[in-house]
């Protein structure tokens, strides 16, 4: 008998130690009772109401089921069920409501609790706050879905722009032909590599000329303007149209003489969306006479005024090109790409 009334108390204390601790507690925790019917809550502690915003006294007595509302999927409900009913653990994200309607993710820990003699005694249900986790989570899938609709947008483009390319690239050889298409190609895909490390965000345009002068004698090139950012959209277009400057700055201008040197420079337009690029050669041979029309030159006519809805003047001048382009929103998005050659 003292040995029975001994183990009682011991029993008593250590619930009652449970309690207390749960109780004081910085997790939300309920316990229920499934002696009962409907198995109610019987302890709800200080955290669970201030997450939920019940008082006490609306809580105890009362299921779980107070948390639920419209928009609680049905599917965590069932799960929750056949835990209690199976008497075994769970974790499951429910949409829960507190007191005044709002809703909260709830990430559910259910345990369930047996005494000496392997009887189910209590549930002992943690709440977790996932909300700001689950929006997270949905915000990331949203980029990721607009990154991929507006990967799936530029690939169309750039096929168009190779398409064009290889159509009217024009060559004495085959041999010359392959590398006219080829140098074109890898400045559009160098692009396309540098968009995507950058998540299609936009680009300084600074980083825009480096990323082009590279393959050429970037030593003899001076840059100079502020920190204006370019749209993703633009940037192949725009990439494009420096490939072309500097591949023919290369071949017949500037950069084909030992003592050659081209500067670039650019400036906000006065609406403060766009910009005004000038472009400068000198120390390069004297430009042909006539100047023929090059495929070069119908696609910087073609990008700069059909697709960004800019202006185009190059001046061949006899001490070299000069140039200048005025993009006047680097925010829009440009127009598809069509270029013809008669």
């Amino acid at each position: 008998m003292s040995d029975s009334l001994d183990s009682s108390t011991v029993h008593a204390d250590r619930r009652d130690l449970v309690f207390f601790a749960v109780e004081r507690a910085s997790t939300p925790i309920l316990i229920c009772d499934p002696s009962q019917d409907d198995n109610p809550i019987i302890l709800a502690n200080a955290a669970f109401l201030d997450l939920t915003g019940y008082r006490l006294d609306e809580v105890i007595g009362r299921n779980c089921r107070l948390l639920q509302g419209p928009s609680t999927n049905s599917q965590a409900v069932k799960v929750l069920h056949e835990a209690v009913e199976q008497a075994r653990p769970a974790e499951v994200e429910i949409l829960n409501y507190r007191k005044d309607g709002s809703t909260f993710w709830n990430r559910v820990n259910l345990s369930p609790a047996h005494d000496e003699k392997g009887g189910l005694a209590y549930f002992f249900a943690s709440l977790v706050d996932v909300s700001i986790e689950r929006q997270a989570t949905e915000l990331a899938r949203e980029e990721s879905r607009i990154l991929l609709r507006e990967v799936d947008h530029r690939a169309m483009n750039a096929l168009a722009i190779v398409e064009g390319i290889v159509r009217l690239s024009r060559a004495r050889d085959a041999t010359q032909y392959a590398a006219a298409v080829q140098r074109r190609v890898q400045a559009l895909a160098r692009t396309h590599a540098y968009l995507s490390e950058r998540r299609w965000r936009a680009a300084p345009l600074r980083e825009l000329f480096e990323l082009q002068v590279a393959p050429f004698d970037a030593r003899r090139t001076t840059l100079d303007g502020p920190e204006i950012h370019v749209g993703a959209p633009l940037v192949q277009p725009l990439a494009l149209v420096l490939h072309e400057m500097l591949a023919n700055a290369a071949t017949h201008g500037c950069l084909s003489a030992p003592q050659g040197v081209l500067a670039v420079r650019w400036m906000p337009s006065e609406s403060g969306r766009g910009f005004t690029m000038v472009w400068e050669e000198v120390g390069g041979p004297p430009p042909a006479e006539p100047r023929p029309s090059g495929f070069g030159s119908a696609m910087i006519g073609a990008i700069i005024r059909r697709q960004l809805r800019g202006k185009a003047r190059l001046d061949w001048r006899a001490s070299g090109l000069r140039a200048e382009f005025n993009v006047p929103d680097v925010t829009s998005e440009p127009k598809s790409f069509r270029i013809t050659q008669d």
